[in-house]
């Protein structure tokens, strides 16, 4: 097995080339600029809210399931695109599990976020 010596310029790379897909991810994808108001909103309102550490770290939880799991899925409908154009019932099952774990995740976030916000209002 051939092992490199660790180097921080290969590290530097490695967090260079997350970044550029983060900014692609952003720029090509319509649900990731949703996602990234919704963080912002997130954010702000527990700001305002003056959430607590605890809350403010579920919060958190909450918000990087859903850019984890809607950048998986972006991965996942992109590689189904680029192995076959063609409707296939196989790749459509595919893309809908991966779809329906951005959904799982954003009904979580929800109900973590009610569960924060909404006693705060009342």
């Amino acid at each position: 097995m051939d092992q490199q010596k660790f180097s921080l310029r290969s590290r530097a790379r490695s967090f260079r080339y997350a970044g550029a897909g983060i900014v692609s991810f952003l720029k090509a994808e319509h649900n990731a600029r949703i996602h990234l108001v919704a963080t912002l909103l997130v954010i702000a309102a527990g700001w305002a809210l003056k959430v607590t550490h605890g809350e403010a770290a579920l919060l958190a939880l909450a918000v990087g399931l859903v850019w984890i799991t809607e950048i998986i899925n972006t991965a996942i409908e992109k590689t189904m695109d680029f192995l076959s154009r063609d409707q296939h019932p196989e790749i459509k099952f595919i893309k809908d599990l991966a779809a329906g774990a951005v959904l799982v995740a954003s009904v979580t976030a929800i109900i973590i976020g009610s569960f924060i916000f909404i006693p705060k209002f009342l």
